[in-house]
């Protein structure tokens, strides 16, 4: 959720002007995206964006412990999280590759690495000693 609350300001500083989430669901999905009311549409793109998120951390989770207490790898498994979907997964999906800007770029490494260090400073770190 704390990726959340960044999204909403570099898309409202018009850092980002599309969010990933929005573009993944008018793509793969754009007849059930367009049924959703216009008003609902940021709602269902939080929701999609929370289960990535979620997914994302529980796969942090199954990471060796070892690697998991590393200051540096929440922020990294955030970054690399970020480069799996700019060369896997938006290929995948068939999303076209655009050219970001400097400022776009520097937005989304930004919220990815507060991903990282949020999904790296969770409970189980407690309740593994």
């Amino acid at each position: 959720m704390a990726m959340s609350g960044m999204r909403r300001l570099t898309t409202a500083l018009g850092l980002v002007p599309k969010t990933p989430p929005e573009s993944v669901l008018e793509k793969t999905a754009p007849r059930a995206f367009s049924r959703v009311p216009v008003e609902r549409r940021p709602a269902v793109v939080e929701l999609v964006h929370w289960l990535y998120g979620s997914t994302g951390g529980a796969a942090f989770g199954l990471l060796p412990r070892g690697v998991r207490e590393r200051r540096w790898a929440g922020p990294v498994y955030g970054v690399l999280a970020w480069a799996a979907f700019e060369t896997a997964i938006a290929p995948a999906l068939g999303l076209q590759r655009k050219r970001n800007t400097t400022a776009e770029r520097l937005a989304l490494l930004a919220d990815h690495l507060l991903y990282g260090a949020v999904v790296a400073s969770s409970c189980w770190r407690a309740r593994e000693r």
